[in-house]
């Protein structure tokens, strides 16, 4: 499975997984409360995380593919951070990162 990957930094978490929730469908995969939510849906890798002084913003893109062989980055010609990484890596990544996630479906 091949997903595109968007990270957004957002002003209220708890709103922000309200309003995503309902614009996408499903509840959030994953949210680790107060710091980190994310949803995987057939075609997309949506995460957010709390930052006000930066709601709003793209952090970064990518993709999600079970074929990548490990976590990557890097930075395209606008600046702009691409990843590569497995759900697998994604998910060691968030625990590693922001603690253990609460599961959805």
């Amino acid at each position: 499975m091949k997903r595109f990957h968007i990270a957004l930094a957002v002003r209220d978490l708890d709103e922000s997984i309200q309003d995503y929730s309902a614009r996408l469908g499903q509840p959030p995969t994953a949210v680790v409360p107060g710091a980190y939510a994310m949803w995987r849906t057939d075609l997309l890798n949506f995460s957010i995380n709390p930052s006000a002084s930066r709601a709003g913003e793209l952090r970064h893109v990518g993709f999600e593919d079970d074929a990548a062989p490990e976590y990557s980055s890097s930075t395209d010609c606008n600046g702009l951070m691409w990843e590569a990484f497995s759900a697998k890596e994604q998910d060691e990544r968030i625990v590693s990162t922001y603690g253990v996630a609460v599961r959805h479906a």
